[in-house]
């Protein structure tokens, strides 16, 4: 059995953790399925020592907070030197990538919950809303404005992960509402991200102004017939 490492992908951590102290508190199981270990007791404590879960709360709230997230000033904060830091979250990069999706997630579930009719159209309109949704958080937008060769890398290529659980969060959508197309669902949904990255960040690519409404208007034209 592989032993899982906590670096590679906060998100699995912050899930594990929950889980663990959902478990632990819940009258019903008394804690009995799953092993009092060390590890599920510190999970469980109201204060736990600092970690990787801690360290992606913090840099988290300072991400939101519009301030850039430097490894040093985090190990700082946390009090553990470099090295230590990087085995928990892995790169800067890796940290950013993960610090996106968390904000990025709840986001399009909100889309796709909120908006209403069926196939294509809803597609269209799912991802119009998303792309509005992102564009007013004042805390992505500084993070383009003040990073923004490291902000392209993070969100729109495979060094980063955002790209790809978008790609898959959109082919799910194509799905979910029957959309028939002549390429791979997989595929369609690469070119549907695509579209919404040309205008969500248009000013960084091309100089231009974004214009998240022509989301679901070019979205729209590719998939309503």
């Amino acid at each position: 059995m592989q032993h899982i490492r906590i670096c590679c992908t906060c998100t699995a951590f912050v899930e594990y953790a929950t889980l663990v102290r959902r478990l632990v508190e819940c009258p019903e199981t008394g804690g009995a399925e799953i092993g009092e270990t060390q590890l599920v007791r510190l999970l469980a404590a109201a204060d736990p020592r600092p970690d990787a879960l801690t360290a992606f709360r913090i840099a988290r709230r300072w991400f939101i907070a519009g301030r850039r997230i430097e490894m040093r000033e985090l190990a700082a904060e946390l009090d553990v030197n470099r090295a230590t830091l990087f085995r928990w979250v892995g790169s800067r990069d890796a940290l950013l990538a993960e610090i996106v999706w968390s904000l990025a997630k709840p986001t399009w579930e909100t889309s796709v919950a909120g908006t209403a009719g069926h196939g294509g159209v809803r597609v269209a309109a799912v991802l119009g809303r998303f792309a509005t949704l992102v564009d007013g958080a004042d805390y992505f937008r500084d993070f383009l404005r003040r990073e923004p060769e490291r902000a392209m890398r993070v969100v729109m290529t495979r060094a980063g992960t955002v790209q790809g659980r978008m790609v898959d969060a959109v082919e799910t959508l194509l799905k979910d509402e029957g959309i028939v197309s002549q390429l791979p669902s997989h595929d369609l949904a690469y070119v549907i991200v695509r579209i919404v990255e040309s205008f969500l960040y248009a000013d960084i690519i091309t100089g231009e102004q974004p214009d998240t409404a022509k989301v679901e208007q070019a979205i729209g034209a590719l998939l309503v017939h």
